[in-house]
């Protein structure tokens, strides 16, 4: 009776560490963090504003007004060390009066091979929209791991943008 009460309870504790195990390798681990509470590490520094009265998280976030098209490039990583997952580039954006489509652009740099990107395209903001979480993901497959990643915003047309929590995760393929 004993012995049997033991294999059962051993038997549920193997199945309790099978699904932690299996739900843990499905979540996102964060590789970098970006605040926007500083222009620290920002790249293109036309137009941009730090507000501290428009933010989604922490103290500031990016301001950018443009009246033409363009893309801002934000930050670069230097070499990540990440390959055979998803690199997921995440961040909060809002808009204002926009003309056109604003999207998330990430570009990888593989040496020896040049740049590839990802653009997400399937869902970008137009006109006036309240903070909104995007993101769009990078395919490593195994040996592929970028030495060096943009990761940009772009705008078809004029109008007023923010950006706040940037975020650089690693997602299982």
């Amino acid at each position: 009776m004993k012995l049997r009460i033991l294999v059962i309870l051993v038997c549920v504790l193997i199945a309790g560490l099978k699904v932690s195990c299996s739900r843990t390798s499905r979540e996102a681990l964060l590789i970098k963090k970006y605040s926007c509470d500083s222009l620290e590490g920002i790249i293109h520094l036309s137009g941009v504003q730090i507000d501290a009265q428009v933010k989604n998280e922490g103290k500031r976030s990016l301001k950018f007004n443009l009246t033409e098209p363009s893309v801002i490039r934000l930050l670069e990583t230097g070499d990540i060390e990440i390959e055979e997952s998803t690199l997921v580039y995440q961040a909060m954006l809002r808009t204002e009066g926009i003309q056109g489509r604003v999207y998330l652009e990430m570009w990888c740099h593989f040496e020896g091979k040049g740049e590839f990107f990802s653009r997400g395209l399937d869902s970008p903001l137009s006109g006036t929209n309240d903070w909104t979480s995007m993101e769009i993901p990078f395919f490593l497959k195994a040996g592929e791991n970028p030495d060096n990643v943009k990761l940009n915003v772009v705008c078809e047309g004029a109008g007023t943008f923010w950006v706040d929590d940037i975020r650089l995760l690693k997602r299982p393929l």
